[in-house]
């Protein structure tokens, strides 16, 4: 399953580094790293929101207080 985030100016101050980060922590936790590919692009035009992840052709804004919901209903749902 491919995740893209955001790297652009306005989510890389939004925090998008730390979602990577978690989300690579997340997918090792639950055992799905080899399912998971985790991706990075530039501005994806959603910017007025928090960090922009691309899941399948959905686009979600998220920050580190909802990304453990975002894995668990959008990303292990899926899997």
């Amino acid at each position: 399953m491919k995740v893209t985030v955001c790297l652009g100016s306005s989510c890389h101050l939004k925090g998008s580094k730390a979602v990577v980060e978690a989300l690579q922590r997340m997918a090792e936790e639950h055992g799905v790293s080899e399912k998971l590919k985790l991706c990075g692009a530039f501005c994806m035009g959603n910017c007025t929101g928090g960090v922009c992840v691309k899941l399948e052709e959905k686009i979600f804004s998220l920050c580190l207080d909802n990304l453990d919901v975002f894995f668990e209903k959008e990303i292990m749902t899926r899997l």
